[in-house]
Order: structure tokens, then C-alpha cells, then sequence
């Protein structure tokens, strides 16, 4: 009896979970897509973002009690992707690359995480400033900061290695 219960809530789980991936992973993965600035036609880091986000979710499913769950996968989107774009050894390089990215990689990764939290996604810039750990007015300056780059014509700077491994190179 016990056993036919417990398969019938973890059927009951599985589909409301399928039901909202089914809804809400379309917009979930261009969310990962924009913030990894990778074109949309192949985009591993951001499907990597996506499925541990919803891995973890679905781990807190029965947990989530009122809460929306779009919104909490987007708060793990956004906390995986911030632990691994803020050191400097993990960030990608795109210009290094030659392959075509999108608009918003010539935006840093607060930069970007400001931008399409406030403007694509709609959270408010106090609600944003709490999710990221920084000051609102920070968080107002990032934004002005990234649509400025935006709208400039001018292609991004790019900053030269510090340190190219020959000791001629460093002086």
C-alpha cells in the first residue's frame, strides 16, 4: 500500500516537473544564453547552466510549497553562472576566438547579469540588487554602464594579457 503511494506522488512529481521545463525551459535557456553571451545555435555552457539549475529544483520540488518556480531556478541560473564568470581563470575569452558571439559579450558578467535581469527579465533593481550581493546604486551604475556600451559604436577595447609566460615579455 505504502509502496503503490509513494510511486503514484513520485509519478504525480515527474510530470508536474516535465509540465513546467515543458513551459518555461524556452525562456530559461535564452536567459543562460544571454548571460554566457554564446550564439544561440550552439550553446553548452548555458545548457549546462540550465540543467543543473533545474537538477536542483527538481531536488526542491516538494519544498517549494508557494513559491514560484521559475523564479528559483532563475535564482540558481543566475548564482551558477556568478561563481563561475567572477574569476578571472573561468571567464571566456570571446574575442580570442574568432567565432561569432552574441551582442552581449562585449559586456562584463555583472555587467551582463544586471542587464538581463533588469531588462529582459524584468526584477526590479532592489530585487536585483539582493539576488547579486550588491548595493542598488551599484547595480543602477552596472546597468547605465551596460546599455552605454551597447549603444556606443565603437568596438570593445581589448585589454592585453598581464603576463604571456616569457620574463622578456614582462618588464
Amino acid at each position: 500500500m505504502r509502496e503503490s503511494r509513494q510511486s503514484t506522488l513520485t509519478g504525480r512529481r515527474a510530470r508536474e516537473f516535465e509540465a513546467f521545463v515543458a513551459g518555461a525551459g524556452g525562456r530559461l535557456l535564452h536567459v543562460a544564453t544571454l548571460l554566457t553571451a554564446e550564439p544561440s545555435a550552439r550553446c553548452p555552457r548555458a545548457q549546462r547552466l540550465l540543467v543543473g539549475a533545474l537538477a536542483r529544483l527538481y531536488a526542491q520540488w516538494d519544498r517549494l510549497r508557494d513559491e514560484d518556480p521559475y523564479d528559483r531556478t532563475r535564482q540558481e541560473l543566475v548564482a551558477r553562472f556568478a561563481r563561475g564568470a567572477w574569476h578571472p581563470h573561468r571567464r571566456a575569452r570571446t574575442w580570442d576566438t574568432g567565432a561569432e558571439y552574441g551582442v552581449l559579450a562585449r559586456l562584463g558578467p555583472q555587467e551582463r547579469l544586471v542587464l538581463v535581469l533588469t531588462l529582459y527579465e524584468g526584477v526590479p533593481e532592489e530585487q536585483t540588487a539582493a539576488l547579486l550581493g550588491l548595493p542598488p546604486e551599484r547595480v543602477r551604475a552596472l546597468g547605465t554602464r551596460a546599455v552605454s556600451l551597447l549603444r556606443s559604436t565603437r568596438p570593445p577595447r581589448l585589454r592585453a594579457p598581464r603576463w604571456t609566460g616569457d620574463r622578456a615579455d614582462t618588464r
